[in-house]
């Protein structure tokens, strides 16, 4: 048997990556108690900067990228799972240590396998993906911290991309006022798909990281969920109300935080970070339930492309050049 995979390869770590579809024996997989024949995958920010050869994410080549997975189970070497059962796998060091969903056939150990929601299709598992897991876990996070419908607007950053916009989605559905940050406030077709997926008003990038140079701002928020990290975290920060829950989960601007103690012991604001990638095994099927029976599927369509394994680099680059909303599925058999 063969697979069909999106291959990486570089010869040192100072040349530039080589990114190829390929064919591969199974023989070639790497080891793991679960074969699975993967029908669907996604493209998201961590995959991009693996395509583009960023350090720090891939410590082995050839390597196959793609964080999330979804199909069914071919063969399962301790009885977890029979043949046929429709799983997917997301976080766990896939597509980073081990290699990754953009393949037709995937090896993995038995404990990063979930098992999908009753009613959901591969590639609904992965329009959802990383991003949608991700999207929960900040959504729960708010909730964990106390932070209620009615007690105040709800900010979303990047609400365009993939966790952005599936939170806005989420917290609409739960009932909050929700403002969704984004590059392109004002740009009228903007304005209209995110007043779809629930926002109540849009505000710039700006309005939100301009706040990073003060210690406290003007309190608008009683909850945030931030992709960007940067400037844009810290004036959220700044501009959370008391008593307020911040969900960092991304880092689309910067790695750095420069801000100042006061939103913690002035306003009492919580910063929680949000971790999809090591959340523990068996947390997991609940979150999946929760995010699928929460995500309204026409609304999901609306944001979600459709690709082959062969335009994925090209997608890659336009992810990276903030070229791309909402979330992109790669049919791996296309």
């Amino acid at each position: 048997m063969s697979a069909t995979v999106l291959m990486i390869r570089r010869d040192d770590a100072d040349a530039p990556v080589d990114v190829a579809v390929e064919t591969l024996e199974d023989s070639a997989l790497p080891d793991g108690a679960v074969t699975i024949d993967v029908t669907h995958s996604s493209i998201n920010y961590k995959d991009a900067l693996v395509l583009a050869g960023r350090p720090g994410l891939v410590r082995e080549h050839p390597h196959v990228p793609g964080i999330d997975l979804a199909g069914t189970v071919r063969a399962c070497d301790d009885a977890k799972f029979a043949p046929g059962d429709e799983v997917l796998v997301t976080g766990c060091w896939l597509g980073e240590r081990h290699w990754g969903g953009m393949t037709t056939r995937a090896r993995v150990p038995s404990a990063w396998v979930v098992a999908r929601p009753s009613g959901m299709d591969a590639h609904r598992a992965m329009a959802l993906g990383t991003a949608g897991f991700t999207a929960q876990l900040s959504v729960d996070a708010l909730v964990h911290g106390g932070v209620r419908p009615g007690d105040g607007p709800v900010l979303v950053t990047g609400a365009t991309g993939g966790v952005g916009s599936i939170a806005v989605m989420l917290l609409s559905r739960a009932g909050h006022e929700v403002e969704a940050a984004t590059g392109s406030s004002g740009d009228p077709e903007v304005e209209t798909l995110l007043t779809a997926l629930g926002a109540a008003r849009t505000v710039t990038r700006e309005d939100v990281s301009g706040a990073a140079g003060r210690a406290l701002a003007t309190a608008r928020w009683a909850g945030v969920i931030d992709v960007a990290g940067g400037a844009t975290l810290a004036g959220a920060l700044a501009q959370t109300r008391p008593g307020g829950v911040v969900a960092a989960c991304g880092l689309a601007d910067d790695t750095a935080l420069a801000t100042t103690v006061m939103p913690f012991i002035i306003r009492g604001v919580t910063l929680t970070g949000i971790d999809s990638v090591l959340h523990p095994v068996e947390l997991r099927p609940a979150v999946w339930e929760r995010l699928h029976g929460a995500v309204d599927a026409d609304l999901l369509a609306r944001v979600t492309t459709t690709i082959a394994l062969a335009e994925v680099p090209a997608r890659a680059t336009q992810l990276l050049e903030r070229g791309v909303r909402g979330r992109t599925v790669i049919d791996t058999n296309a």
